[in-house]
């Protein structure tokens, strides 16, 4: 049980990567609070996560400040504290950089970076006091530069920039600050698979591992290892779960 008895919070938690990691998170012992618009998918993984362990849904609008203060407040109130910050939750457009609009960029930012940014603050006093753990999300859309990414990659390599600066200024209070790179089987990705299944095909013979990861298995576990003591002398990296996509230098 590596993470008896810590709270995390997760955005993004009802569906997809952020569900994968709730459920690794609770099967080693986490308090965890998932945190969705998703009213029904938030509800039904906040039932399994208290089949598991501990679990709690909490309904907010990620893209309004004020909401994130309550998350926070919330989560504390329940479980007393908190050790973990997973911020998983991101909403973009795919568009080419020419029809990138404001708004498109807006979106991006505004489900992200900027939840990232605010919720770090919000915890800090919490993850000083635990010398607790930030998990953010890098993509390879921003590390490779993949068309119609613009606003998502910009975000995402804004979060890795905040991230390491994070890990610098916090590191003295024991928190360790770290990114995941993923490729996942979200319901995003299967959905995609169904309108594109050549383009989807050729993305699997281009993972050298041949597959799609696993939410759960895959990411989640990865997710708990950067939240344990296993990973206390790990700081401001990028891991790369994506089956060896793209290979750090």
């Amino acid at each position: 049980m590596k993470l008896q008895d810590r709270v995390a919070i997760i955005t993004g938690g009802a569906s997809g990567i952020g569900r994968g990691i709730a459920h690794a998170m609770a099967k080693e012992g986490a308090k965890v609070v998932i945190v969705d618009v998703n009213n029904e998918g938030g509800l039904a993984t906040e039932k399994e996560l208290n089949e598991i362990g501990q679990g709690k849904f909490i309904k907010a609008d990620i893209t309004n400040q004020a909401e994130l203060k309550r998350i926070v407040d919330e989560t504390v109130q329940a479980f007393g504290t908190v050790h973990i910050l997973v911020n998983n939750a991101h909403v973009s457009k795919q568009v080419m950089l020419t029809e990138t609009t404001p708004e498109d960029l807006a979106l991006s930012f505004n489900t992200s970076f900027y939840p990232t940014f605010h919720l770090m603050q919000h915890c800090y006093p919490y993850l000083k006091e635990n010398k607790g753990s930030v998990i953010n999300f890098a993509s390879g859309a921003g590390l490779s530069g993949m068309p119609t990414q613009g606003a998502y990659g910009a975000a995402k390599e804004a979060i890795r920039g905040l991230s390491r600066v994070a890990a610098n200024e916090w590191g003295v209070d024991g928190i360790n600050v770290n990114l995941i790179s993923p490729i996942a089987n979200s319901p995003g990705v299967q959905k995609w698979s169904e309108y594109f299944p050549a383009e989807y095909e050729a993305m699997i013979n281009g993972i050298p591992l041949k597959r799609m990861g696993d939410c759960e298995q895959d990411i989640g576990r990865v997710a708990v290892f950067l939240a344990s003591d296993d990973a206390s002398y790990m700081t401001g990296q990028t891991l790369m779960v994506d089956g060896g996509s793209i290979m750090l230098r």
